[in-house]
Order: structure tokens, then sequence, then C-alpha cells
């Protein structure tokens, strides 16, 4: 059973930030949905400075087995990505609650956005 991070919140398509108030927030994908791509082998993160808007597409995970579109939980201005991830995605099956995040953004609005006991029931995951 894939494990989930208490501290986080969730969106529905397996997404995660993390948001202590102090920056810009992170936002990467669980280890559920890692899981379940199997090995990642490609990212298309959204660009720094660019708009992301909660709920909507901004970038891919491509895996051996498929590739998934990756969503935003939230809207905001991206202000970092993880050059880590995208020279090494496997990074994302290896450690996606760390090393593994993805981009940060500065949010302007929350998208709708489960709990980490919420996401755990839903998915199937262990906290």
């Amino acid at each position: 059973m894939a494990k989930v991070a208490a501290e986080l919140k969730y969106s529905a398509e397996h997404e995660w930030i993390a948001a202590d108030g102090s920056g810009p927030s992170v936002v990467g994908v669980s280890a559920v949905a890692a899981e379940a791509l199997g090995d990642i082998v490609y990212v298309d993160l959204p660009e720094v400075g660019s708009t992301v808007t909660a709920g909507e597409t901004c970038g891919e995970i491509e895996s051996t087995k498929s590739v998934s579109d990756l969503y935003s939980p939230v809207t905001g201005e991206v202000t970092e990505i993880n050059d880590d991830v995208v020279g090494d995605p496997a990074v994302i099956n290896n450690d996606p609650y760390g090393a593994g995040w993805l981009f940060k953004v500065t949010v302007t609005e929350e998208g709708p956005l489960l709990s980490a006991q919420e996401y755990a029931e839903a998915n199937g995951g262990e906290l």
C-alpha cells in the first residue's frame, strides 16, 4: 500500500501541496500516483514565471506504462521547478514527497483539496 504523507494536502488528481505560509508552496505527485505510473521516464513541468490554474493541466508525466497529465492543485505563479527531476525523473518514484517535488508556486487561490486522511481513504493509501 502506498504511503500518504499526513502533513500534506492532496488534489483528486493525485498531486500534493505543502504550504507552510513562509513562502512559495511546493507541489508534487503522490506515492499512490507514482506506484500506479510505474517507472517514470520523463516530466514536462510548467515554466518559471508562468501562471498555473487550480484543476487545469500544467504539464505531463510519462512512464514506461503511460502518459498522464499533471494538474495544478492551486492557482498562482510558478517560482521554481525541480531541475533534478527533469534530469532524472526516477527520483519521483524513489522519493515522491522529498527530492521528487515538481515545482514551487506562489499561491493566490487553492483548488478543492483533500486532507491526507480523505485522500488515503479514496485511493487506498496508507498514512
